[in-house]
């Protein structure tokens, strides 16, 4: 069989057969030369510790911490050429050190192997994504809070189902999302929390005879403390699973507000118009404006769920300590956080350019009934009816208004004591959407004084 035949199997990209396919597959410089600034990190914070413990001679860390830093600038500065024969970020940082300094490159690797080395480098990017995280969702909420100071006491529907509920106010929506936010904020410093601990060290699996310092490397890198088993050291990728999990419920959450914007900003809602920086017109239909920049965040933020699947779906499988599999844990956990930045700058510069349409969200906020509750709860108050007799009683006056094609307030006295002979007069303070929703006082609850407390609070959160 000729050579060209042999070849044909394995595709046109990869002519030169197995090899190319494999180093194709192994090779993981492609991506995780992301990680350079923190292996490098890693790596002067290991060799500084390797001198104080005198397991290496203070002129060779001296050249290695000189060289690495080198090598950190021509990555930065885009002079430095990464090779897929050198298979990870480790072997291309190790391989350009060794032509920088010589053989003293060669003593930085004592006392570690890949395995740790891969596992510090990616939990402090991780730790960092989660800052970064941290930051976008503050200013997200800030946004927030200024939409909801601006609307304290707007009035629009509240819905379920997407159905009319009852009437709540502008500030209250706002500020729900402020509470989702914050509880996302707080995932991620949890989670940030917990995967502090440093994993260098560990080596391949077992730990080292060397009477290395890890507790000085931990310090040296900011972590709280050195990772307790080196078995687990190794093969754990919870602090990945945890941010992308935290990030997952941030992106729902992006998404949930992401569709409300495409929706209230139909010409059949009119709620709110996104500004120009956010909308596209169409190509035949002039009249149109459409929220391109909330379908497109809308769309993009799956990408953050199918990642956190990907990555479990990798480790679901896995024995202890590392296997191969692992080299897989990245490119999900980079794109997702890409994705997550982005979702988050995206919808704070959306919320803050919105336009709330106040007059329609308040016509909107009166019609389909929504002071139906108001009337039941009144006819509980003021005559003692038990709610489930009351609420009766309500639906039978919004089937009249329903049949008349009129709403509760548009009801005559005459007409409700039809229904129920002891209402009077005072029933027509409760249905307007403003006493309701100023009615609405139970903690946590839509009246526009509770708003403007929670939106003091948080301000002073956030500072």
């Amino acid at each position: 069989m000729s050579a060209k035949s042999a070849n044909a199997m394995w595709g046109g990209r990869f002519s030169a057969g197995p090899d190319a396919i494999m180093e194709a597959i192994n090779a993981s410089i492609g991506f995780d030369k992301r990680l350079a600034p923190q292996d490098i990190a890693g790596s002067r914070a290991h060799a500084a510790m390797l001198a104080a413990t005198g397991i290496l001679t203070e002129e060779d860390a001296a050249a290695i911490d000189q060289g690495l830093t080198q090598v950190l600038a021509e990555i930065e500065a885009g002079d430095f050429t990464f090779s897929t024969a050198l298979e990870d970020i480790h072997m291309n940082v190790e391989a350009r050190l060794r032509e920088l300094i010589g053989p003293s490159a060669g003593r930085l690797h004592t006392a570690r192997s890949r395995n740790d080395q891969v596992a510090v480098d990616f939990r402090i990017w991780v730790r960092d994504q989660c800052d970064v995280a941290i930051t976008g969702l503050e200013a997200l909420m800030r946004a927030f809070l200024a939409q909801a100071e601006a609307g304290a006491d707007w009035v629009m529907p509240g819905f379920t189902h997407l159905q009319t509920a009852q009437p709540v106010t502008w500030g209250h929506h706002m500020m729900a999302y402020v509470e989702m936010f914050a509880r996302d904020r707080s995932r991620f410093a949890d989670a940030r929390a917990r995967m502090n601990e440093c994993p260098l060290g560990a080596a391949a699996l077992a730990g080292t005879s060397f009477p290395i310092d890890r507790h000085m490397t931990a310090q040296t890198l900011g972590f709280d403390r050195p990772t307790a088993n080196s078995l687990d050291s190794v093969s754990d990728r919870d602090f990945a699973l945890e941010y992308l999990s935290a990030a997952s419920i941030c992106a729902m959450h992006l998404s949930r507000f992401a569709e409300e914007l495409v929706i209230w900003s139909s010409a059949q809602f009119r709620f709110v118009r996104m500004s120009d920086r956010f909308s596209t017109g169409s190509s035949i239909m002039p009249q149109k404006r459409n929220p391109d920049a909330a379908e497109l965040l809308r769309a993009k933020l799956g990408r953050i769920m199918g990642a956190t699947v990907a990555l479990l779906t990798i480790m679901k499988g896995l024995p202890l300590s590392y296997s191969k599999d692992m080299q897989e844990d990245k490119e999900q956990v980079f794109d997702a956080a890409d994705t997550l930045a982005l979702g988050l700058a995206a919808m704070e510069g959306m919320v803050s350019d919105l336009t709330a349409n106040r007059a329609a969200l308040e016509a909107a906020a009166a019609s389909g009934f929504s002071t139906a509750t108001d009337l039941a709860d009144w006819l509980v108050r003021e005559l003692n009816l038990p709610f489930r007799d009351a609420h009766h009683v309500t639906g039978s006056l919004v089937k009249l208004a329903e049949d008349k094609g009129c709403d509760l307030p548009d009801l005559t006295l005459a007409e409700m004591q039809k229904v129920h002979g002891e209402i009077t007069e005072a029933v027509y303070a409760v249905l307007g959407v403003h006493n309701s929703v100023a009615s609405r006082t139970s903690y946590g609850g839509t009246a526009p004084e509770n708003v403007r407390a929670q939106i003091a609070r948080w301000k002073e959160v956030l500072g």
